[in-house]
């Protein structure tokens, strides 16, 4: 995490060149329960200053409101209404590949979530970006929109270390970036080909190990934002902790006899990809370091050094991976709050685990105000 947080202090890609090229994108957002949000999201995927003629945007309502379906059968789009049983994102994702008419041509599949939102140029930038990397996935810089609550800075902090370390540190190192399930431009053919594969509710999970298993690299842009709402509550930001690290465990599982041979043939984006999965979550990496650095002391003292320095570095190697932007008087009021939301994180993971529940899709519903 050291080496990729200080490969994430430079730049990558310095700016975005013109090109002729106009790709045609297909959007594709699945909303499930998102009657709050979706309509805003449509909003701004639809106000671009791309050509709109070469661009389609498609709505997958699953149980939504007729009210909302009514709303959003107003615009431009296509509306998919599924119905399944067991919801998931991977379900939507196929569902709409399927039912898209035969005789449209796309060159890529731009994936957003339903609560989403994102500024009149991002078509035109991810269309750049799509033709300088040269590549079948580009990964945008999804970005918290909404900074109100402690759990809400957290999350946000978290969102940008990730983004910090294992995406703009990888790429710059030649490293694949890791996904994060929205704002990510796939290639048309790929995408269609590959979501049938998809069996799982982590399906941002399987589409890398997919890419990765293919040898495609994925890139990542800095500067083309998406703007994703961030969860309010304790309760909520445990829960979709808890999901997160049952699925990246589940996905360790899966792929972790492959990680010697990843590396005896120098696949080192596979490879690099399960040694990602096999680190501590960072909530419950920093709970570890910080009980063990109190409780040791009285216990024995030379145990606790290698503890504090271990709580050195790591909060060395966050603080090179957070952006200043950050750093302000909300921080102040989330760091104090850190440890309990913490605290309740590995509960509810261990809850989790214990009972091994399988989680389908999630929706922000919970999490507004």
């Amino acid at each position: 995490m050291l080496i990729y947080a200080v490969a994430s202090l430079f730049n990558h890609h310095k700016e975005l060149p013109n090109t002729n090229r106009q790709n045609r994108f297909i959007i594709l957002i699945p909303a499930y329960k998102e009657d709050a949000v979706i309509e805003k999201s449509v909003k701004t995927i639809l106000a671009q200053t791309y050509p709109q003629r070469l661009f389609d945007v498609v709505v997958i309502s699953d149980h939504q409101d007729e009210m909302t379906n009514f709303k959003l059968a107003q615009y431009p789009i296509t509306l998919l209404t599924p119905d399944f049983e067991h919801s998931t994102k991977g379900k939507s994702l196929n569902f709409a590949m399927i039912n898209l008419p035969e005789f449209k041509i796309y060159d890529i599949v731009i994936v957003l979530d339903a609560d989403n939102l994102v500024d009149e140029h991002f078509l035109d930038k991810m269309n750049r970006a799509y033709e300088l990397a040269g590549t079948q996935a580009v990964q945008a810089h999804r970005i918290s929109k909404n900074r109100d609550t402690s759990s809400a800075i957290l999350d946000s902090i978290f969102e940008e270390i990730n983004n910090s370390i294992f995406r703009k540190g990888h790429v710059m190192l030649g490293i694949s970036s890791a996904i994060t399930g929205s704002g990510i431009a796939y290639d048309f053919n790929w995408f269609k080909k590959n979501v049938v594969n998809l069996k799982t509710a982590g399906e941002d999970k399987e589409l890398e190990i997919m890419l990765m298993q293919q040898h495609i690299f994925v890139d990542f842009f800095s500067d083309i934002y998406v703007y994703d709402e961030k969860t309010r509550g304790a309760k909520d930001f445990n829960k979709q902790r808890g999901r997160w690290i049952s699925t990246q465990y589940k996905s360790l599982r899966a792929n972790f006899f492959q990680f010697i041979p990843a590396i005896v043939t120098k696949h080192y984006d596979y490879a690099d990809k399960i040694l990602q999965w096999m680190i501590l979550p960072r909530t419950i990496l920093m709970a570890l370091i910080t009980f063990m650095s109190a409780v040791l002391p009285f216990i024995y003292m030379t145990l606790v050094v290698k503890w504090w320095i271990l709580f050195a570095v790591v909060m060395f190697i966050f603080a090179l991976a957070t952006p200043d932007y950050l750093i302000d008087k909300r921080f102040d009021r989330a760091f104090i709050s850190a440890p309990f939301i913490m605290i309740g994180s590995i509960l509810n993971t261990i809850r989790n685990l214990l009972s091994n529940r399988n989680f389908v899709h999630h929706n922000h519903q919970s999490n507004r105000k």
